[in-house]
């Protein structure tokens, strides 16, 4: 079964809700300060709003599509598995690339350092997974009238 465009947008819609509120509800309890959307902001003029939104609009549409239409096939395992092996990627990504960009340094070092890292990896898996299983799930029939 091949993702739909629209259960690719709502599994990233999910996978991202959920990843940002683990990020803004579960970090700080452990003592870091993962605020995605100033980071995003901080590189769109400053905007917290601006940053969020383009943080939606990179797990909700982009990244679901580039899943469903670039990878899904090519990826292992079941849905929850592709989508998370695509978090991994998105992880790499991010702490590799972005966060220095950022100014949060080559895998968060200058913000938390292996705890950053982890939480980091923890939110990618999560959102992969949602993605992955909402994404590759079955459709569903239209029950018979009668």
């Amino acid at each position: 079964m091949h993702p739909t465009p629209g259960r690719s947008i709502v599994g990233g819609l999910v996978g991202t809700a959920m990843m940002t509120a683990v990020m803004y509800l579960v970090a700080p309890l452990m003592g870091l300060n993962m605020d995605i959307a100033e980071m995003i902001g901080s590189m769109l003029g400053g905007s917290w709003a601006a940053g969020m939104a383009m943080h939606f609009v990179n797990g909700t549409l982009i990244f679901p599509l580039v899943y469903a239409y670039g990878l899904y096939a090519w990826l292992p395992g079941g849905p929850a598995v592709k989508g998370m092996a695509w978090g991994v990627v998105l992880w790499l990504v991010s702490q590799a690339v972005v966060m220095p960009m950022m100014g949060g340094g080559f895998f968060s070092m200058a913000m938390g350092g292996m705890m950053a890292v982890m939480g980091s990896l923890m939110g990618h898996l999560l959102y992969g997974a949602l993605l992955g299983a909402i994404a590759g799930a079955p459709a569903t029939a239209p029950h018979p009238a009668g």
